[in-house]
């Protein structure tokens, strides 16, 4: 079973648009697969587009879900964990569970989702704190860091594929979240903070080029190991946001081929092998053009791209047009790195 990671320690790179996108994309294309969605975001952005966007009341549906008796949420989750930390929570998978469907009829009902929430803020110093104490005979770092994969495992025959959307930094949560996949979809944009992000990630997740051997024993990479447990391997480079009229003479193509420098420096070093799905840099980096007022028309409507219609729309009492060849270009780049995920 494959279990998709969407990151970037760099905000605004597109990642939770593209796994709405991505997500919706291959549910539909799978119909007889049950695709989990995990909300690993205090913003919960991703469980808002799925439960109606802007248009649909998505904002209002989740604050009803977070309402409930039991909160149905990943914020739901952390609390009943928190009074037994260390020791298997006695799990009903579905207390967690929302099937965005019931609320957004865009969606396909085949996709389940735990939803994102706010209350992740306030849980962070405790859940922090009980990584890090000391109890003799007992590694409480990986008791907590294995927290979502313990919620997956309790779910582990309802659902094929799993999806998960992360807050830009490296969290408490990011790293659960990390631990819990297997696979690192990685979007980064054609600016130089990017360039310097997915260095920064190379960094963070399997200990690359760290400013000192001192951090190296305190790094995620060096605890999953001791703790017997692997690393997500990357999957794919998203390339996101390039302009219709972006060549390789341009500033942004001089930073785009940057990134493919820092790549291929990887991927020629047989020792770093571990950490892709694929040597092929063909397969490895895809380009994602700018989705434009398309991709704004869709969000707001909670609506994917193959679903979305060309036609004008009224988006908070403003007529938006949404362009047919726009909206082609859209679908092709999404069914293109959708293709790339099994």
């Amino acid at each position: 079973m494959n279990k998709y990671a969407f990151w970037n320690n760099k905000g605004g790179t597109g990642k939770t648009t593209l796994c709405f996108q991505l997500l919706c994309q291959y549910a539909i294309d799978h119909p007889d697969k049950r695709v989990l969605v995990v909300d690993v975001c205090p913003q919960a952005n991703l469980s808002e587009l799925l439960l109606g966007g802007l248009v649909g009341s998505g904002s209002d549906n989740l604050m009803k879900i977070q309402g409930q008796a039991k909160r149905a949420t990943i914020g739901g989750y952390i609390q009943d964990k928190l009074p037994n930390p260390y020791s298997s929570l006695n799990i009903n998978f579905f207390d967690y569970v929302t099937i965005p469907n019931q609320y957004n009829e865009n969606i396909p009902s085949n996709i389940l989702l735990i939803c994102g929430d706010p209350m992740l803020e306030l849980q962070s110093n405790a859940v922090s704190t009980l990584a890090n104490t000391q109890i003799p005979g007992t590694d409480t770092w990986i008791r907590v860091i294995e927290w979502i994969d313990e919620l997956m495992k309790s779910g582990k025959n309802q659902y094929d594929t799993a999806f998960f959307d992360m807050n830009p930094s490296f969290s408490i949560f990011t790293q659960m979240a990390l631990a819990a996949s297997n696979r690192l979809i990685l979007p980064v944009m054609a600016d130089d903070s990017s360039r310097r992000a997915i260095q920064n990630a190379f960094s963070l997740i399997y200990g690359f080029k760290l400013p000192h051997p001192i951090y190296q024993e305190f790094a995620f990479s060096t605890k999953m190991r001791k703790a017997g447990k692997s690393l997500p391997v990357i999957h794919c480079i998203i390339k996101n946001r390039l302009t219709q009229y972006m060549g390789a003479a341009s500033a942004y193509g001089a930073v785009l081929r940057t990134i493919d420098g820092v790549v291929e420096s990887l991927l020629s070093d047989k020792e770093n092998e571990y950490i892709f799905s694929t040597l092929d840099k063909e397969s490895l980096i895809v380009e994602a053009r700018d989705f434009q007022t398309t991709g704004i028309v869709s969000t707001a409507r909670g609506c994917p791209f193959y679903i979305l219609e060309s036609r004008t729309y009224v988006i908070q009492g403003r007529r938006v047009v949404v362009k047919k060849d726009y909206l082609e270009n859209c679908r092709d780049t999404i069914k293109e790195i959708t293709n790339k995920i099994d």
